[in-house]
């Protein structure tokens, strides 16, 4: 199972760029998982009050619910030390991709993680680009809507907007290729 990271600041085009790829790769026969990092501090899934909830406040730590539909699985622990089982857990599922929205603080120095950085701008670009490892495939999200060539980057920069097709298909040609 291969692993992609859409990386970059807020508002800096992720989660179209995330939809782009997801879609598009899926399009092409790829089973694809994604993960994404939410931010806010006091955001839950679990709503006070419901029997999950519940469970959680007795001191269960991981609590399943299981719907004709789908299954949700509420771990209480620290997001950091969940990334690896998650990514495990969806090894074992038969995915060929997974598609990680976020965390570039864990994501961003793996070399065994293909990136994609967002920006909002140029200047954004420069401050992601510093401290994220290769392999970075391609540049996306807002800057690429307004700078399409830069000179002193060498990673292809792709709109996900207006040419989500090339995105995928460099996407794919990586992952195929290794």
């Amino acid at each position: 199972m291969k692993i992609l990271t859409v990386i970059g600041s807020k508002n800096s085009g992720k989660t179209t760029t995330v939809e782009c790829v997801v879609s598009g790769l899926t399009r092409k026969g790829f089973r694809v998982g994604s993960i994404k990092h939410i931010h806010h501090s006091d955001f839950t899934i679990d709503t006070e009050g419901t029997d999950t909830w519940r469970h959680a406040q007795a001191g269960s730590r991981i609590v399943a619910s299981v719907s004709r539909n789908e299954v949700a699985l509420i771990v209480k622990d620290d997001p950091e030390h969940m990334l690896d089982p998650i990514l495990d857990f969806m090894t074992k599922r038969g995915l060929d991709i997974v598609v990680v929205e976020g965390l570039h603080s864990s994501m961003g120095q793996r070399p065994d993680v293909y990136k994609i950085v967002t920006a909002r701008d140029v200047e954004d670009l420069r401050q992601r680009l510093r401290g994220t490892v290769p392999p970075i495939l391609a540049i996306s999200g807002v800057v690429a809507e307004t700078a399409s060539h830069l000179t002193d980057i060498s990673v292809p920069i792709i709109s996900s907007k207006t040419d989500c097709s090339r995105l995928v298909e460099t996407i794919k040609e990586e992952i195929v290729r290794k």
